[in-house]
């Protein structure tokens, strides 16, 4: 299949992302890397964590996007008092016939919303771990597969603030990419305030079918990817790793590198941002645009960064400057 052909399929399949968008827009206002952020991770069926203060509408951002496909969706909030069997189920005794009997938590629905998971202990967020990555929870004996489609859609308060715990190491890594939530500009919380004084509908309608995203993630796959753009993503992972090797001056700021999900994800999202440039082919420049925020929750910081206020964000930067483009 040529370009021109792939560039006809993308901007046919892209409609259905412009209704999910314009949707989302009759009720979030501004955000748009956020949106846009998002429905990478929808096409790429990628768990996203959102960070931010509260108050910048990552909640209400997941749920007005969940609300506009037709499918089910589910709420945690995660609470220090939270236990896993609140989230994935439990087996329940059933005296008049003596058998246990299958209670299923919420993670048994195609959307979930992890509000506030740094606010749980780590044994809560590990119950996760298995339904993230292998799409399947056990519960005592038995396993049950997860619905297809299934999303994870986590926020979290920056980890400074009271009352928070570190996602475990393993549990971050299952995460496609971290989005970083920042405020409103000056104009865009004007209108904010504007649209909730005249109390404007804050429901999103479903306008999009399951079945039409399953199509769209199809034509992806065909987007066209030069075999020296992915060299250029294991380039860019290898240099976390061993920074000397691309003569990178950083390697005191690194404790841990990224894993090969980053290279795996990075890929998948720089077709995914071709996708919603209405392009049938990658850049150099989908892959640069796409590495921040698959790679910062993967970079871990030396004690020595940390002490000289470095962020993993600095260390991308780096990264994007000097290791060589294609």
């Amino acid at each position: 299949m040529d370009i021109k052909e792939i560039t006809h399929r993308v901007e046919k399949e892209s409609l259905v992302i412009r209704q999910i968008t314009a949707e989302i827009e009759k009720i979030i206002v501004g955000q748009t890397e956020l949106l846009n952020r998002m429905l990478i991770g929808l096409l790429c069926q990628g768990h996203l964590l959102l960070e931010g203060l509260p108050g910048l509408a990552k909640t209400t951002a997941v749920k007005t996007m969940a609300a506009a496909i037709n499918t089910s969706f589910k709420r945690i909030q995660f609470t220090p008092d939270l236990l896993p069997a609140d989230i994935i189920g439990t087996q329940i005794y059933r005296p008049d016939n003596g058998s246990f009997e299958v209670n299923k938590g919420p993670i048994f629905n195609n959307i979930i919303l992890a509000d506030e998971i740094n606010r749980a202990p780590a044994k809560v967020q590990s119950a996760l771990l298995e339904a993230m990555q292998e799409r399947q929870v056990t519960i005592r004996d038995k396993t049950f597969t997860l619905d297809d489609p299934f999303l994870v859609l986590a926020t979290q308060n920056p980890i400074e603030q009271e009352g928070t715990y570190p996602l475990p190491e393993a549990q971050v890594d299952r995460f496609m990419m971290k989005i970083k939530v920042d405020y409103p500009s000056a104009e865009e919380e004007k209108e904010i305030v504007k649209r909730t004084r005249s109390g404007i509908s804050r429901n999103a309608a479903p306008v999009v079918e399951v079945s039409a995203l399953a199509s769209a993630r199809e034509t992806l796959n065909d987007i066209h990817m030069e075999d020296r753009l992915v060299d250029y993503i294991v380039r860019l992972t290898g240099a976390t790793r061993n920074p000397a090797e691309f003569k990178l001056d950083i390697d005191s700021m690194i404790s841990y590198g990224a894993s090969p999900r980053a290279s795996i994800w990075l890929e998948a999202a720089s077709r995914a941002h071709a996708f919603l440039n209405g392009r049938g082919y990658v850049t150099p420049q989908d892959v640069k645009s796409m590495t921040p925020e698959v790679f910062r929750h993967r970079i871990l910081l030396s004690y020595e960064a940390e002490a000289e206020g470095k962020t993993a964000d600095d260390i991308v930067d780096v990264l994007l400057e000097r290791v060589e483009v294609p």
